[in-house]
């Protein structure tokens, strides 16, 4: 290499002359090219010689210490890095720009040892530092580690806000430099439940890395890939983290291959496999390297792989040390956190203690709302539930085991109200989403689109949370505020399928079967809507929905049918599973003709039920292309004395949101889609573009009602196991009471009359529920199906 020709040529020089300062600084940073060549200890060797140099000035010492500190971190020797830095940064007091430098990389040892305020004043000194001295790149630096930091103490906003905001400078510079901030931002996203796009960033980081033969950081972006996949695909994490232990070992690096070897283990604990490796044996060096977050995840995943290996082989709960897990203190990491309430519930329910168990796997959840109530996003809140999905998928199962109906209750609400139970927060205007958003809806090449979907994603999460979190309602409480309704709330939990009513004065678990009973009946089930809803020529149109009347028969054989009795003739409020996202609850035998609503769980239709429903001014809208969209809202107008109504060219995004916060009841025909990707990109279709789900959180204020007359719309995708988001979610976050959707497509004539008739009932004054009950055509064969249903 050039650089290394020259650094020798240098170094012959500097020998010959007699300058010490410049053999020893020529002979630091061949080490740097010795590490990464993979050769770390020959680098540390180099470092170590010219620190015996005689002869040295402070500068000269400082930045030694600094070189010797770095290798020092690289080979994962983090205490002796920290000294090696701190002895820098005393010698380099006269050296402004050098004792930046100092200052930057001895915050990354505290980002290793987990010691977040340390690395916060050590970022913030080398960023005032180098913009002192005109270094503006490497005051990007600091604010990115600066923002690293943030990360790791909880504030994901924060963090991707300011590595946005010092990501330009830094990818300008270089490749490499490039793929370290890639690296990190996508660690931010994977925590954010992103692992699809932040998975697939780190991979392009490591590749980078690969590709310049940098092989010790190539492992490194593996590492925290295989880091962030253990919850989600732990026997991919332990490959991927496998991957990274061998690069670790090629470069000589072990204190890096030890955390492999730790991530490696957790993977393989979480996947239920009987891990190679001992875990207390990985934690002790762990410690001692400072790295106390790790080796305590480590411990915490070596007792709950005994605890499982315990159920089949009759060995003690108690690991074979006899050492007992302290309470975890509130400054450790949220998954560590969860993951000690996860332990002590197993070792409650393995001593016989149910009541127990569950009484910290509601501790560890309510750990999880505090910190998820600081995200005012719709779409970041759904997306870190998957942090509390293990905890409430355990309390569901032992309440579906227990038998008992309000220790079912209650986890049937804890378990559906992982994004609900946060309190939404209406956020401030913000001019340049809002200009992100129009530029969107016109025409812009497919890069420009990717760029601007990530910027309108990433500006909706800088909205703070309220930091407040609703109590689910207990079943006492329910039967006191249900009144004349009746709720049934299904569960998915440990192989079964549960129903439980719940009436003013009894509840009922009502055992539905296997839950594999439900798999062939949802698959398949929203096409077939989609295409029986389609104008197909008689005897072919008789056959599709034949065929469908057969489905939804099976479905409410298995679904209705056993709670009839129980539900009497009483209005309905269900609460179901989020496998069953796609059910036309309105459409099965004994819902039929029924007011039904399908709420997000009890707690939420209850508040939302507390005060009058406004229903005093409506508005209409019909977007372009839909057959019957004009003459729809035309007909159901009528029903509404001084509604308003925007059609044809008046039908833009602008005039919609101001109609919107205007009108108690809005209804909207206009071509739809779903977005599974990013369900807040779900929009309906105006006259100058999509008018997208971000667009509704932007609404100065929000109807009480809203329906959507449009395709796909109603439909949600499910978000660790049982988020939902699309469309109808946004309303219902942005406050509204009701709306009532399609989670299929709907013929426009049966949509044209379903809604000529609700318009009349809601304007009488019922309920939306009951409105609808009122307009939906009985099914059959001979007519496309309506599958409208009222969300709360």
């Amino acid at each position: 290499m050039d650089a290394e020709r020259l650094l020798r040529e240098a170094l012959d020089r500097a020998s010959e002359d007699g300058d010490l300062a410049l053999q020893a600084r020529a002979e630091a940073t061949l080490a740097y090219i010795a590490a990464d060549r993979s050769t770390i200890d020959h680098a540390l060797d180099l470092c170590h010689r010219a620190l015996r140099f005689g002869g040295l000035d402070d500068q000269t010492r400082g930045m030694l210490a600094g070189q010797q500190a770095t290798l020092l971190r690289r080979a994962g020797r983090v205490v002796e890095a920290l000294a090696s830095f701190s002895e820098a940064i005393e010698l380099l007091a006269g050296s402004p720009a050098d004792l930046a430098r100092a200052h930057l990389n001895r915050g990354t040892v505290h980002l290793d040892r987990h010691d977040l305020i340390a690395a916060v004043l050590d970022f913030s000194a080398a960023a005032d530092g180098h913009r002192a001295a005109g270094d503006e790149l490497s005051a990007a630096q600091a604010d990115h580690n600066r923002a690293y930091a943030m990360f790791l103490s909880g504030d994901l906003v924060g963090a991707l806000a300011l590595m946005e905001s010092s990501y330009d400078l830094q990818a300008a510079a270089g490749p490499l430099m490039k793929a370290v901030c890639d690296a990190d931002r996508a660690e931010v996203l994977m925590a954010a439940g992103l692992t699809r796009q932040g998975g697939e960033m780190l991979r392009q980081a490591a590749e980078a890395y690969g590709s310049k033969g940098q092989r010790q950081r190539q492992g490194e972006a593996e590492l925290v890939l295989a880091s962030h996949l253990v919850a989600t695909d732990p026997t991919e994490a332990e490959r991927v983290a496998r991957s990274a232990l061998g690069w670790f070992e090629e470069a000589r690096a072990p204190g890096l291959a030890l955390r492999a070897r730790a991530v490696a283990f957790e993977a393989a604990v979480t996947a239920g496999v009987d891990p190679s490796e001992d875990g207390e044996a990985l934690a002790a060096p762990l410690e001692e390297q400072g790295l106390s977050w790790p080796a305590l995840r480590v411990r915490l995943q070596a007792r709950l792989a005994r605890i499982r290996s315990a159920e089949n082989a009759g060995l003690p709960a108690r690991p074979a040390s006899g050492r007992v897990i302290g309470p975890v203190p509130l400054e450790a990491p949220i998954d560590v956190r969860l993951l000690e309430r996860e332990l002590r519930a197993e070792l409650a329910v393995a001593a016989g203690r149910t009541v127990s168990g569950l009484r910290e796997l509601r501790a560890g959840i309510d750990d999880f709302h505090l910190w998820q109530s600081s995200f005012g996003s719709l779409d970041l809140q759904t997306n870190v539930a998957g942090h509390g999905r293990t905890l409430a998928r355990r309390g569901l199962e032992l309440a579906v085991e227990s038998g008992e109906t309000d220790v079912l209750f209650e986890w049937s609400e804890r378990s559906r109200m992982l994004a609900s139970r946060v309190q939404p927060v209406r956020p401030p205007s913000d001019p340049q989403l809002a200009a992100d958003l129009a530029e969107l809806r016109g025409e812009v090449t497919p890069e420009r689109e990717a760029e601007l979907r990530e910027q309108i994603r990433q500006r909706a999460w800088r909205v703070k949370g309220s930091g407040q979190v609703s109590e689910p309602i207990y079943l006492p409480d329910l039967h006191e505020r249900i009144g004349r309704h009746a709720l049934v709330a299904y569960v998915v939990a440990a192989g079964r399928l549960v129903a439980l009513v719940a009436t003013d004065d009894a509840a009922t678990r009502i055992d539905l079967g296997d839950q594999a009973a439900l798999g062939p009946l949802l698959g398949g089930l929203l096409p077939d809507l989609d295409v029986a809803a389609t104008d197909l020529p008689g005897p072919l149109g008789v056959a599709v929905r034949s065929d469908l009347t057969v489905r939804l028969k099976q479905l409410a054989d298995l679904l209705v049918a056993p709670v009839l009795e129980q539900i009497g003739d009483r209005p309905v409020v269900l609460t179901p599973s989020a496998v069953m996202a796609a059910v036309p609850w309105t459409l099965l035998t004994g819902l039929t003709g029924r007011p039904v609503t399908v709420a997000q769980s009890a707690t939420a239709w209850l508040s939302r039920a507390g005060t009058p429903l406004r229903t005093a001014a409506a508005g209409f809208v019909a977007g372009p292309r839909v057959m019957r969209a004009a003459d729809e809202v035309a007909k159901s107008a009528t029903a509404w004395s001084g509604a308003h109504t925007l059609t044809g060219t008046d039908a833009t995004a602008t005039a919609v949101s101001a109609l919107a916060a205007e009108v108690d009841v809005l209804h909207l025909a206009a071509h739809g889609h779903h977005s599974a990707d990013n369900p807040l990109f779900s929009g309906l279709e105006l006259a100058d573009g999509t008018w997208y789900g971000y667009d509704i959180d932007g609404l100065a204020a929000v109807p009480d009602v809203v329906l959507l007359s449009a395709c796909e719309v109603g439909r949600s995708t499910i978000r660790w196991g049982e988020e939902l988001i699309g469309l109808v979610g946004a309303w219902l976050h942005a406050g509204a009471r009701a709306v009532i959707a399609s989670p299929a497509v709907v013929a426009d004539e049966a949509a044209y009359e379903v809604f000529s008739r609700l318009h009349g009932a809601l304007a009488k004054g019922l309920a939306p529920a009951e409105a609808l009950a009122e307009s939906l055509p009985a099914a059959t064969a001979d007519a496309p199906p309506a599958p409208f249903v009222c969300f709360s």
